[in-house]
């Protein structure tokens, strides 16, 4: 069995609006993300962790048609502790994890299915793409001190996707630890195991500024 956990409890403070409602071609940002792990054959049941605000819509979605969507669970205040949750409410027979965000709405059923594919014989996988751009650090002031070498740099997105042994004893480890992993990757690397990259060739990207929404406006099918 495979289980998607949708990571959609963040507070959208730098929308200024709740950006999982926020509307992509007439249909709110969520429940499109939620519509392509419902279409996706290698998904076999979706946890949504989230907040008290968004819990009854997606409950209303859950009756009308999303129904992989098995758990409805409470996100904590950071997203390793939304995470966490998610992984505590799997099902027993559950052996692999996609973990999502839900402000990528633009993943598609292909990338996922190659996710999850690569993570039955790689155990660990992040979907991700390789940096083009110039890189360049500055100092505190916005001061450019120095180039930073692009060679084999790469933008992690998500879904990252596991072996569901692993990830739980990784996610037990920030929590004992007291870590604050922003991504499952950093989890995992944390127990000194690899984690390998899926190349995604289309576009996914995360809706965190009103103008991301824009943006992903021309990408929508």
């Amino acid at each position: 069995m495979t289980t998607a956990i949708i990571v959609a409890a963040g507070s959208s403070k730098r929308m200024g609006f709740n950006k999982l409602l926020a509307p992509l071609s007439g249909e709110p940002v969520l429940r499109r993300t939620l519509g392509v792990f419902q279409k996706c054959a290698a998904i076999d049941e979706i946890i949504v962790v989230t907040s008290d605000a968004l819990r009854m819509e997606v409950d209303v979605w859950r009756s009308s048609g999303f129904d992989k969507i098995t758990k409805i669970i409470a996100g904590g205040a950071e997203r390793h502790l939304s995470v966490h949750a998610g992984l505590q409410a799997l099902n027993p027979d559950c052996d692999i994890v996609a973990v999502h965000d839900g402000a990528r709405p633009l993943i598609s059923v292909n990338q996922i299915t190659r996710c999850i594919e690569a993570a039955r014989t790689q155990s660990a996988v992040a979907c991700a793409r390789p940096m083009t751009e110039t890189l360049k650090r500055c100092d505190s002031d916005g001061c450019i001190t120095e180039s930073i070498d692009r060679a084999n740099a790469w933008i992690m997105e998500t879904p990252q996707v596991f072996k569901r042994e692993l990830l739980v004893r990784a996610y037990d480890a920030v929590i004992r630890d007291r870590l604050h992993a922003t991504d499952e990757v950093s989890a995992v690397q944390h127990l000194g195991e690899s984690v390998y990259v899926v190349e995604n060739s289309e576009p996914n990207p995360k809706i965190t500024f009103p103008a991301d929404i824009v943006l992903a406006e021309r990408f929508v099918d």
